[in-house]
């Protein structure tokens, strides 16, 4: 399973037509302590780069975006009980929402993980 990175800091997994979407490790790390996310609805269309869901933490909130367009087919509902679930495995449990994919191409714009750890260094 390849994991594939935005600008913004999001990774996103695809297996089949389903992309599991969250924020990566180095985003958690800007924020400090996830003391609230907000997710989105079950059954939303989202587009390419549209503000899905919203991350706050003790210093700042920020938008995650959708990495590709898509369908919300399921929402990490531990996220609203447990949000500093995203400071301890950003990259694993902590996932956000999963989306239908609509168009396939669109992920030939993100980054593998060697360019996202250039564009964070």
């Amino acid at each position: 399973m390849t994991t594939l990175f935005t600008p913004d800091h999001e990774w996103i997994r695809v297996e089949g037509d389903i992309a599991t979407i969250g924020v990566t490790d180095y985003a958690q790390s800007q924020l400090g302590d996830v003391v609230f996310v907000e997710l989105p609805k079950i059954g939303r269309q989202l587009k390419k780069a549209e503000a899905a869901a919203v991350v706050e933490s003790v210093k700042a909130a920020s938008d995650v975006y959708a990495p590709i367009t898509g369908e919300v087919v399921e929402v990490n509902d531990t996220l609203q009980t447990d949000p500093a679930q995203v400071n301890t495995d950003a990259g694993g449990a902590a996932w956000f929402f999963k989306l239908k994919i609509a168009d396939k191409a669109e992920l030939d714009g993100l980054m593998d993980e060697a360019a996202y750890a250039a564009h964070t260094a």
